[in-house]
């Protein structure tokens, strides 16, 4: 059995047995536990390390482990804090942009469904696509390295930070990247650095809400620019520039969340000489480079490879691509912006722990990698055409405008308004089929222009669990009045 399991079982045994010993008194030995359970010593260890972290069991060392004597459950006081929602309104004049921030569309993809509810809304690689013995080897590896557990570098490991560069392109070198802890951070870090607040920034609509987030977190004002089929669109991006007097546009060109679409070879020099002319940075967020499906053919190289004037601020990160645990992603500029990035990565987080950067390192050094993406790779571009298909039969009236050859979703366009459509009734619905899907509305940074839903292909366990996810959509759609039309 994996080790995982055997400890999460073992874990559950005790705990339901817990009942049997008085508060303070000895539970059995380890040795007595190995015997009786069958299992590895290591095991009983994080067993019961796991009911001691729950605060129901007491270690001694050279003792032994404990049942925890209760604590008393006393109610805290009532207090009042109405007072806050006068302080958090209060922080500027008429003109301030309001700082709260609604993540539940974030929270869709970062939590997990109840037990037996198929997550099709999920934003990273299913357990099983997830590159767990080479990342347990890495870990391994990096605790072995003279100063493993030392302050790092501030930008980062150096070999890392040339890793990275070396995957970006020419135009960078290491001293040009700083490691970040995952993707978001690199975000908002770029947001908080190349616009103040109160600022608008332009974005895709529709985009990624994590991003939408982080800027609002930041006082900033999202101000959406179309994208179609090639990605977003000059004309409204030089309009948008021209009527907001932004600085900043964050865009994803390869494999864009949601809609999968790639930015065409015509438009990439054009959205990076229009940021140019308008004095104004690109964050180019290159979050899905690694999630190639094996029929993409060649990459379009990121915007930031063929940009000597430090117009486009890029981020990256190993984390969709390994594991939602591997925390490292890069953040890579030239010129004053660096400057200025650093700072305030340094103010929110000093660096980012320099055991997860050895491990980056040491897994991404190793074969194993490779082979890890090429299966990916592989895995994905299955999986997308048997959802597609899936879609096609059960749930012929969805539109499937794009069908993306990267990333891990499916943007589907439901029936309209004229078809009485209600996207969140049509969400609770498959949830109560037994169905997890992510709403379109937290993708778009005003009105969006229809209802729609993102799929995730990536976050299921294999094409069983994918088809019965697509019949499970079929059945609470056919039982939800004025939601979708008669499939056949």
């Amino acid at each position: 059995m994996h080790e995982r399991s055997s400890v999460v079982e073992l874990a559950a045994a005790l705990r339901a047995e817990l009942n049997r010993y008085s508060p303070g008194e000895k539970l059995p030995s380890s040795r007595a536990l190995v015997e009786r359970f069958r299992a590895s010593p290591v095991t009983v260890s994080r067993a019961v390390a796991q009911l001691a972290a729950e605060g129901l069991v007491v270690t001694r060392p050279g003792s032994g482990a404990y049942r925890a004597r209760p604590v008393a459950d006393a109610a805290p006081p009532a207090g009042d804090t109405s007072w806050q929602e006068v302080s958090l309104s209060g922080d500027g004049g008429p003109e301030a942009v309001p700082r709260t921030v609604d993540v539940s569309g974030l929270l869709v993809s970062l939590v997990a469904p109840p037990t037996g509810v198929i997550e099709l809304n999920g934003g990273y690689l299913h357990a099983s696509l997830q590159p767990e013995r080479a990342l347990a080897a890495a870990l391994a590896r990096a605790g072995r390295r003279p100063g493993a557990w030392s302050r790092p570098p501030i930008d980062g490991l150096t070999e890392l930070r040339a890793w990275f560069a070396r995957d970006i392109g020419p135009a960078l070198g290491a001293a040009d990247v700083l490691i970040t802890a995952g993707g978001q951070s690199a975000l908002a870090t770029a947001l908080r650095a190349l616009a103040p607040p109160g600022a608008p920034v332009l974005v895709e609509s529709p985009t990624y809400p994590g991003m939408l987030a982080a800027a609002r977190a930041a006082g900033l004002r999202p101000v959406p620019v179309p994208v179609d089929r090639d990605g977003v669109r000059p004309d409204l991006l030089a309009a948008a520039f021209r009527a907001t007097g932004a600085r900043v546009f964050v865009c994803q060109p390869l494999f864009q969340n949601p809609t999968g679409t790639v930015l065409s070879e015509a438009r990439r020099p054009e959205v990076v000489r229009i940021a140019r002319e308008a004095g104004a940075f690109v964050i180019e967020d290159d979050f899905a480079r690694l999630l190639a499906h094996d029929d993409a053919g060649p990459l379009p190289r990121p915007l930031a490879a063929d940009d000597p004037d430090g117009v486009v601020v890029h981020t990256r990160s190993l984390t969709k691509a390994a594991s939602p645990s591997l925390r490292v992603g890069a953040l890579a500029a030239r010129g004053p912006a660096l400057e200025r990035l650093r700072g305030i990565q340094i103010v929110d987080s000093f660096f980012v722990p320099r055991p997860l950067q050895e491990a980056a390192l040491e897994l991404v050094g190793s074969p194993a990698w490779g082979r890890h993406l090429r299966s990916v790779s592989a895995e994905l571009r299955a999986r997308r055409t048997a959802m597609t298909a899936a879609l096609r039969e059960a749930l012929p009236g969805l539109a499937l405008p794009h069908i993306p050859v990267g990333g891990g979703y499916l943007w589907l366009r439901l029936p309209g308004a004229e078809a009485g459509t209600d996207e969140s009734a049509m969400v609770q619905a498959a949830l109560r089929a037994g169905v997890a899907v992510a709403p379109g509305r937290p993708y778009f940074g005003a009105e969006p222009p229809a209802p729609q839903i993102r799929l995730s292909f990536a976050s299921v366990a294999g094409p069983a669990e994918l088809a019965e996810g697509v019949r499970r959509l079929r059945t609470a759609w056919e039982g939800t009045p004025a939601v979708l039309p008669p499939g056949p």
